[in-house]
């Protein structure tokens, strides 16, 4: 992520996870969101190679709204990066 040339948001939590699941963007986190902004598009990114976890690197929960969702590469990066902030 040091070499992170911009952060990129669409407008929707389920079409930022599918870009993930693509290849079209690395990672994607939030809080706050509904089951139905994130369900479908988790399953998606996970049956991709992708990682779902909540932001704290537990057990994603929907029903608790946060999500940290990566291509798998830099999800312990992405971990670290939200535990310090």
């Amino acid at each position: 992520l040091r070499h992170a040339r911009a952060v990129r948001r669409l407008g929707s939590a389920a079409i930022d996870m599918c870009w993930v699941a693509a290849g079209r963007m690395e990672g994607f986190w939030e809080a706050s969101l509904k089951p139905w902004d994130t369900r479908a598009a988790a399953l998606i990114l996970q049956e991709a190679g992708g990682r779902v976890t909540a932001m704290d690197g537990g057990k994603w929960i929907p029903e608790n709204g946060d999500i940290l969702a990566t291509n798998g590469l830099i999800h312990e990066e992405c971990l670290r990066i939200l535990r310090s902030a």
